[in-house]
C-alpha cells in the first residue's frame, strides 16, 4: 500500500486576510499541513498541490466571489507551503480535485492506494475531492487537524460525511 499526501487550495485567495474568498480558520491549519509534508519528503512520499484555478468569466463566480483567477497571485500556493520542484502541482476549476484533471492518471502511475487529504474547504472541495476518491476505491485519511471551513456547521456535518458515508479514516490528532 502506497501513500500520496494531497494539498487542497491552500492558495493566496484563500489565507490572505484581504483575500475574497479568506478563510480565517485555514490560517491556523498551515502548521499542521506544513508538519505532514516535512513528514511524507522525508519517506519520499508523492506530494500533490491541488490548486483552484479559473477563467475570469467562470460559471463558479454566480455563486462565489471572483477568486483564484488562472496565473493571478490568489491563485498561487501560500509561500509557507511552497512546493519543491519535483513535487505535483494540478489545476482545477471545480470542487473535486479529480473534475476534469489527471489526478487519476497520475495516482495511477505512482501505484497510490492510499490518499492522505489535506487543505480546505473542508465542506467543500476537501469533501467533493474526498467523495471522488472512494468512488475510485482509493482509501482516504482526514485529520481534523489539516482541514479548515468558513462555517463550523457545516465542517461538521461534512466531517460527519466523509466518516459515515464515505467510510474514510477520520483523525482526530
Amino acid at each position: 500500500m502506497k501513500k500520496a499526501l494531497i494539498v487542497i487550495d491552500m492558495l493566496n485567495d484563500f489565507l490572505l486576510k484581504d483575500s475574497p474568498m479568506y478563510v480565517q480558520a485555514g490560517r491556523e491549519i498551515i502548521k499542521n499541513i506544513k508538519r505532514k509534508i516535512a513528514l511524507f519528503r522525508k519517506e519520499n512520499l508523492p506530494i500533490i498541490y491541488v490548486c483552484d484555478a479559473h477563467d475570469i468569466n467562470d460559471k463558479e463566480f454566480e455563486v462565489w466571489p471572483k477568486h483564484c483567477i488562472i496565473n493571478s497571485y490568489g491563485a498561487e500556493i501560500i509561500d509557507e507551503l511552497r512546493p519543491k520542484a519535483n513535487e505535483i502541482i494540478i489545476r482545477k476549476t471545480r470542487y473535486s480535485a479529480f473534475y476534469k484533471t489527471n489526478l487519476d492518471e497520475i495516482l495511477d502511475k505512482h501505484k497510490i492506494d492510499i490518499l492522505e487529504i489535506t487543505g480546505i474547504l473542508t465542506h467543500i472541495c476537501v469533501l467533493y475531492t474526498v467523495a471522488d476518491a472512494t468512488f475510485r476505491d482509493y482509501n482516504v485519511i482526514v485529520t481534523k487537524s489539516c482541514v479548515a471551513s468558513n462555517n463550523v456547521v457545516l465542517e461538521e456535518f461534512a466531517l460527519k460525511q466523509m466518516k459515515e458515508v464515505h467510510n474514510i479514516t477520520l483523525k482526530n490528532e
